[in-house]
């Protein structure tokens, strides 16, 4: 008895087929509860497999669907709170789906789109990859849809491959609008780029919102008020003196990520200026902390940008999704300690 348990206990995918009697490759997907797999067909996989004790066995599975059940993920950085955060999302829907991630930095530049061809060694390992703010632009879809593996692009809006990205540009005006409806008019802006390489056009998009905003309310550009800041609390924070010890500083600053704004508060404690008496302040991300510091901020759903591309990337393995659609996210302006209407004197 002891000995007809142990043996069932070690049944290979090869007797649950025979049992069931149907392919490897069916009783892969089956077990897997793939598409195209007739009702009846995966049930009696499944009895075969509960009568065997079958213990599916990863490797084994792998090889007979063809597929890795891995799903890449390319950054240009992993370091920053935003890339954590989408990854973050992305493995809490992969965990729920059974499949792995093999995360791999590579830099934002055009050059890179090579690593993704047909013969690049990340590509042959993963079956989709997820690409979060790689900004590869129209011609890097072209040029990644010819590959088999199907990719997602996060942070991106594009005709080419199925993305997801927020509206930069009405949320940089959102900001802008709320400190000129309290009364500011000299409004700083903070942005910059992300990497040396990239070819992001977020600090564009964010820019082209922030002048949008002023020129609605007939406010004159200043490049003065506009320094770049790295986005990075250090880099606001270098970027906000430089733009408070100016000659004429200004009430307001909007900073195009949360971090530089942290930068700017550090500085107004250091000159000895009150935020908002002396300088209302707004970000852009509703990074974790940003509550507890009081920071006004446009919020993204970050996390959930992660586990939306993971999802989309699931349905498409399955099937189920489009390989050429663009999803975009709503934001919300949240209103905090810190802005408020510019002082009268």
């Amino acid at each position: 008895m002891a000995g007809r348990d142990s043996a069932a206990t070690h049944a290979s995918i090869v007797d649950v087929a025979a049992r069931a009697g149907v392919s490897v490759a069916t009783v892969s997907r089956a077990l897997r509860d793939y598409p195209h797999v007739a009702d009846a067909t995966r049930a009696r996989v499944h009895d075969a497999a509960r009568d065997l004790h079958y213990v599916a066995d990863a490797n084994a599975s792998r090889l007979a669907s063809g597929r890795s059940n891995t799903i890449g993920l390319l950054a240009p950085i992993l370091t920053s709170w935003y890339t954590s955060e989408v990854i973050a999302g992305v493995e809490e829907m992969l965990q729920d789906a059974e499949l792995d991630l093999l995360i791999s930095t590579r830099p934002g530049s055009p050059d890179a789109r090579r690593v993704f061809g047909p013969d690049g060694a990340f590509r042959q390992r993963v079956d989709g990859m997820l690409l979060v703010d790689m900004f590869v632009g129209e011609a890097g879809a072209t040029e990644l849809a010819k590959v088999a593996a199907p990719a997602v692009v996060l942070g991106e809006s594009l005709q080419t491959l199925t993305s997801l990205s927020i509206d930069n540009r009405l949320g940089a005006e959102l900001a802008t609008r709320h400190l000129l409806e309290l009364g500011h008019r000299r409004i700083g802006l903070i942005g910059g780029v992300i990497t040396p390489a990239s070819q992001s056009s977020v600090p564009d998009d964010r820019t082209a919102g922030y002048l949008a905003a002023l020129a609605g309310q007939r406010v004159r550009r200043e490049r003065s008020l506009q320094v770049d800041g790295l986005f990075t609390i250090e880099g606001g924070r270098r970027a906000s003196r430089q733009m408070l010890l100016g000659p004429n500083p200004p009430s307001a600053i909007f900073c195009m990520s949360d971090e530089m704004a942290f930068g700017v508060m550090q500085t107004a404690r250091e000159l000895g200026l009150s935020v908002p008496g002396d300088l209302s302040l707004i970000g852009f991300d509703d990074h974790p902390a940003s509550e507890a510091f009081g920071l006004s901020t446009i919020q993204q759903p970050v996390r959930e940008m992660g586990r939306m591309g993971a999802r989309l990337m699931i349905d498409i393995l399955a099937g189920h999704g489009t390989s050429c659609a663009h999803h975009p996210l709503g934001i919300a302006l949240v209103s905090r300690a810190s802005t408020a209407a510019v002082s009268s004197t």
